[in-house]
């Protein structure tokens, strides 16, 4: 890990919530509902509708404490935007070790996406403040857990695409901590009612894994 990694923070559950889609009209019924559930981390992808714009409105409803930021962020000037408007949260889906580095310079805890052991570290070493294995799915737990024995020890790994309430505990007993949560969680246009009542269930599914990982430890 270099010297000019931002360390990934300690939150009370290393849940993401992606909100592929959302238009700023939904923006703060849904972020509210998540935030009231548990949420602390807030990602908005960038081809999502006016996503900026979304942003810069879910940073101002939420507190300080809380990550909010952008998904799918592919350049060095996407990273400078999204610090303009005080996001302090970058997730990608590649390893692109100049967006990684831009982020460090504005300060910005950066996710950026993996799927190699080459990928990994390429992403250590331009100050990544954590993993996204991407798509989870296709890697699974066990093959997340062979690149893990090649990383630097505790480094934060994250997990996204095909997560959520049935395997948390198996990705969190391979040394998973964080996990990002799409079309589980939120689709375009759905009500922040509804988008409440999966958030429940997932913290309480998270919390339950966690119990249990901790247990068997």
């Amino acid at each position: 890990m270099t010297r000019q990694t931002i360390a990934w923070p300690t939150l009370d559950r290393n849940l993401v919530a992606i909100l592929r889609g959302i238009t700023p009209a939904d923006i703060e019924s849904v972020v509210s509902a998540l935030l009231e559930e548990g949420f602390q981390a807030i990602e908005v992808p960038l081809n999502s509708p006016e996503p900026f714009t979304s942003i810069e409105m879910a940073r101002k409803l939420a507190p300080s404490s809380i990550l909010v930021g952008a998904g799918t962020v592919l350049s060095p000037e996407d990273v400078d935007r999204l610090a303009g408007i005080g996001a302090n949260l970058i997730v990608t889906p590649n390893t692109d070790p100049s967006v990684i580095r831009q982020a460090v310079s504005h300060g910005m805890i950066s996710m950026p996406g993996a799927f190699t052991p080459t990928e990994a570290l390429s992403a250590i070493k331009a100050g990544a403040s954590a993993l996204k294995f991407f798509p989870a799915s296709v890697l699974g737990a066990a093959g997340i857990s062979a690149i893990k024995a090649i990383l630097p020890a505790n480094f934060p790994l994250g997990a996204v695409g095909g997560v959520g309430e049935s395997n948390f505990e198996d990705y969190m007993k391979v040394g998973v901590s964080c996990f990002g949560i799409a079309t589980s969680l939120y689709k375009p246009g759905e009500q922040a009612s509804s988008v409440r009542a999966k958030a429940k269930a997932l913290v309480a599914a998270y919390d339950r894994a966690k119990a249990a990982t901790a247990s068997n430890a």
